[in-house]
C-alpha cells in the first residue's frame, strides 16, 4: 500500500518512519522539513507537568506516548534524558495553583516527590518533583528521521493528486478547519550552571519552563498567544516576560549567553487535544497537537499505523477522534 504523508514536522516524520518500518511504501511531502513548530520545540516528554482538571484523557495519552519514547529513541539513535521536572511556585498564589495540580496528579497515581534543585532562587515559595519526566532534542530527532527516511522525503508540497492509497495530513493548523495557530516564543541560552532537572514554574501567574541540554544549553519558553494574523516572529513583550520569569526562578541566568530567540505557530484545537483518525474526506488526520507534538509523536504514529492497517488504534487515542468536533456540531 502506498502512503503519502503531508507535513514533515516531528509528527509527520515519526508517522512516516513507523509506516516504513511496517513495510508500507511511504513518501513524505514538505518544502521545509522540520522547520515549523518542531524547530522551536523544547522537547519535553513531560505529560504530568501539563496536566490540568478536565484534561485527564490528554494526560493518559501523554503518559502512554512517553512510555514509547525510550524504545523509539534507541531505534533512531537519539538520547532520551530522564531528568524529571521540578514544579516551582514563586509566590503564595503560584504555590496554590501548584498544589491543585499535584493533588490531581496524585489522584491519578502519577508519582510526585521532592528534590533539591541548586540553581533555584531562595525566594521560590514551593516546589514538587515529577521523577518520570524526560526530554529530547527535537532537532536531533528530525535529523535522525530524515537520515533514516532518505529519499522517501520529498522537499515539495503534497501534489493535488498524489499517487497514494492513503494520505496522512500532518500539516499543523492548516490540516483542519477546527485548528488554529497558537504563537510560542522561546529563547536558547548557554550557561555554566544549568538546572539539573527541567523546571516548570509559575512566577506571579506567568508560566515559564527551562529545559537543560547536554552541553550547557538551556531552552527557555514559552509564550502562548493566538496571533494568527501576524508573522511568526518573536516580540519584545513576549521575550521580556520569559526573561523576567526565568530569572526570577534561576537568578544565575543573568550571566547566560543568548544563543537564539525565535517563534513558531503551534496547531491548537478547541479542547487542547490532537485530531487523530480518518476524516469525512477519507483521509487520515494527525494534527492539532499544540504544545505536545514531540511528546505525542510515537502514540500518534502507532495510531496512524493501526488505522492504515485496518486495526483498532490504542484505546487512549479513542477520545481524540478526528471527527469529534463535527460530531458535536
Amino acid at each position: 500500500m502506498r502512503v503519502a504523508v503531508a507535513g514533515a514536522g516531528i509528527v509527520g516524520l515519526t508517522c512516516a518512519w513507523w509506516l516504513a518500518e511496517a513495510g508500507y511504501d511511504v513518501r513524505v511531502f514538505d518544502p521545509a522539513p522540520g522547520e515549523g513548530a518542531t524547530y522551536a520545540a523544547a522537547g519535553m516528554l513531560a505529560p504530568a507537568g501539563e496536566a490540568w482538571f478536565g484534561e485527564e484523557d490528554l494526560l493518559r495519552l501523554g503518559l502512554a506516548s512517553a512510555a514509547l519514547w525510550p524504545a523509539f529513541g534507541r531505534r533512531i539513535g537519539v538520547r532520551v534524558a530522564r531528568t524529571g521536572t521540578v514544579l516551582a511556585g514563586f509566590d503564595a498564589g503560584d504555590v496554590a495553583v501548584l498544589a491543585r495540580a499535584v493533588s490531581l496528579l496524585r489522584s491519578l497515581e502519577v508519582p510526585v516527590s521532592s528534590v533539591t534543585e541548586p540553581v533555584l532562587s531562595d525566594r521560590v515559595a514551593g516546589t514538587a518533583f515529577l521523577p518520570g519526566d524526560a526530554h529530547v532534542n527535537p532537532r536531533s530527532v528530525v535529523e535522525a528521521l530524515l537520515a533514516l527516511l532518505g529519499d522517501r522525503v520529498v522537499r515539495s508540497p503534497l501534489p493535488a493528486a498524489p499517487a497514494a492509497d492513503v494520505v496522512v495530513r500532518c500539516t499543523g493548523a492548516a490540516a483542519h478547519p477546527s485548528l488554529r495557530p497558537v504563537r510560542g516564543e522561546i529563547l536558547r541560552v548557554r550557561c555554566t550552571d544549568p538546572p539539573r532537572h527541567m523546571v516548570r514554574g509559575l512566577v506571579r501567574g506567568e508560566p515559564v519552563y527551562l529545559v537543560p541540554r547536554f552541553d550547557g544549553e538551556v531552552v527557555v519558553g514559552a509564550t502562548s498567544e493566538s496571533l494568527s494574523d501576524q508573522p511568526a516572529g518573536p516580540t519584545v513583550g513576549g521575550v521580556l516576560r520569559l526573561l523576567d520569569a526565568a530569572r526570577s526562578l534561576v537568578p544565575s541566568l543573568d550571566r547566560a549567553e543568548v544563543l537564539e530567540v525565535l517563534a513558531r505557530d503551534r496547531p491548537g484545537s478547541p479542547d487542547n487535544g490532537p485530531l487523530i483518525g480518518f476524516t469525512g474526506a477519507g483521509e487520515l488526520l494527525a494534527a492539532g497537537h499544540g504544545r505536545g507534538g514531540v511528546l505525542l509523536a510515537p502514540i500518534t504514529a502507532a495510531a496512524v499505523l493501526a488505522h492504515v492497517a485496518g486495526d483498532p488504534p490504542p484505546p487512549v487515542v479513542l477520545p481524540f477522534s478526528a471527527s469529534r468536533f463535527q460530531e458535536v456540531s
